[in-house]
């Protein structure tokens, strides 16, 4: 059984560390208001943060040993039960330095309070039924959003929206139940409601297996997406790995192989977090080090959203590099954008027509120098990924946990209707029922045990 833990006066900072003129703390449970009493003196003498009235926010002072002041701070009052965690809270606005953000938590302390633990607010929230667990863990993935997508799904899942989805598949699936148990009060009668079971399960089937075939496409939603620069040694891909992230970041020379390990840089832009990934240069070597940056190279093409397959336009390919291209294009065609560079150095096509089009479609030129085609190539790395977001139609984002828990609910109704051909046993049915409905409680958290609480919340910052 889990409890809230409402003798618990709890502290923390919510804004993150660093450069800022504000910072804000919040301390909540049930002495918040006392405790902000011990600490506090309003601009208004007579008055006590206790006496205020609830949701008001109030000038005054935190103050320490022998009422020495500490900073000049409003404080936002907010009776129970309505505010995030359910409890008595206040929020201090204070000046944003580490030293007297500090001196503030450790006054707290010193009168009642205790250090809040990572996602210790938001699971109070939880345990007092202010949200239930995927609502919850849509406030990490809010703070921890990358692209506009994923802050857009996010908000609408703390709206509930993944609540209301699982909610529906509840009904579906008690509405079978209920027909189960039906059908032991009509034996004797011609009434059977073995179709109308079949199909609500088939329907929860369809809806679930929606979900998870989603689950795949729901990466570069939540993280951002990664764009690897894979090509022959010399090729340009530093240079054009500098020129997409405005940035010298890699080392650019005639040498080749200058590139012998992974080199990133993430970007935002277009409301999407970008990771380039600049790669070593493909070809055969005896050189170990090098070997190794060329291994990494095609990990990094497993690992990439988007491919840039780069072809120095100024030479001529060997067949060797032809089959390491070959090989490439075969396994990620889907993945790649084409790209011819040096444009601006080709006096003549020295690329036969033929390998051409053993290796590339619809190749791009481009250079550096001259800017050629670049904007073209922005242009269809942003259409690559629309394409990748587009698959994304559901109103939420699942995450491994949630992912793993309907796993397991699908597998259990596909067990039940192996079972179902000809006749039903309603019994049966009835308990693989059941089970598969406790199994979809432990999406929203009514039957999760405590330790799994905690492994869900040590993930959070420690001021949600």
């Amino acid at each position: 059984m889990i409890h809230a833990h409402d003798d618990q006066t709890i502290i923390a900072q919510c804004t993150p560390c660093g450069a800022g003129a504000l910072a804000l703390i919040r301390l909540a449970g049930l002495d918040a208001l006392t405790v902000a009493d011990k600490i506090s003196k309003l601009a208004s003498t007579s008055q006590k943060i206790t006496n205020v009235a609830t949701h008001t926010i109030n000038f005054g002072h935190v103050v320490g040993k022998n009422k020495a002041i500490i900073d000049q701070v409003l404080f936002l009052v907010m009776h129970g039960p309505k505010t995030f965690t359910g409890q008595d809270t206040v929020e201090i606005t204070c000046h944003n330095n580490q030293f007297i953000i500090d001196a503030i938590i450790q006054e707290a302390i010193k009168n009642g309070a205790r250090l809040a633990q990572a996602g210790e607010f938001t699971k109070q929230a939880f345990l007092n039924k202010k949200i239930d667990l995927t609502q919850a863990e849509a406030i990490n993935e809010l703070i921890c959003a990358h692209t506009q997508e994923a802050l857009k799904k996010s908000l609408a899942q703390l709206e509930g929206s993944f609540s209301q989805w699982i909610d529906s598949i509840q009904k579906k699936l008690l509405h079978a139940l209920s027909l189960c148990e039906a059908s032991f009060e009509f034996l004797e009668e011609d009434i059977n409601f073995d179709s109308h079971i079949k199909k609500i399960i088939d329907k929860v089937l369809q809806e679930i297996e929606k979900s998870q075939t989603q689950y795949g496409h729901q990466k570069q939603i939540k993280d951002g997406v990664r764009v690897a620069l894979i090509g022959t040694v010399n090729a340009g891909k530093s240079s054009l790995f500098n020129t997409l992230v405005q940035h010298d970041r890699a080392i650019v020379t005639e040498i080749a192989g200058t590139t012998r390990d992974v080199i990133e840089t993430g970007v935002y832009e277009q409301g999407t977090y970008i990771t380039f990934v600049d790669t070593a240069g493909l070809r055969q070597t005896k050189d170990r080090i090098e070997s190794e940056g060329i291994k990494r190279s095609f990990a990094e093409a497993e690992k990439a959203d988007i491919i840039l397959l780069l072809f120095d336009g100024s030479r001529n390919i060997d067949d060797k590099e032809l089959e390491v291209y070959q090989k490439l294009y075969t396994q990620y065609t889907n993945k790649i954008i084409s790209l011819s560079t040096k444009s601006d150095t080709q006096k003549k096509n020295n690329i036969t027509r033929e390998k051409q089009k053993q290796i590339f479609k619809d190749i791009l030129p481009i250079s550096i120098v001259s800017g050629h085609h670049l904007e073209e190539l922005k242009k269809n790395i942003f259409e690559k990924i629309h394409e990748l977001f587009k698959y994304g139609t559901m109103p939420f984002l699942i995450n491994k946990r949630q992912h793993l828990l309907l796993c397991n609910v699908q597998q259990a109704l596909i067990d039940l209707k192996k079972n179902m051909h000809g006749p039903l046993e309603h019994e049966i049915v009835a308990i693989h029922l059941k089970d598969s409905l406790e199994k979809l409680t432990e999406l929203t958290g009514k039957t999760i045990s405590e330790l799994s609480l905690d492994s869900i919340f040590k993930n959070f910052c420690v001021g949600k």
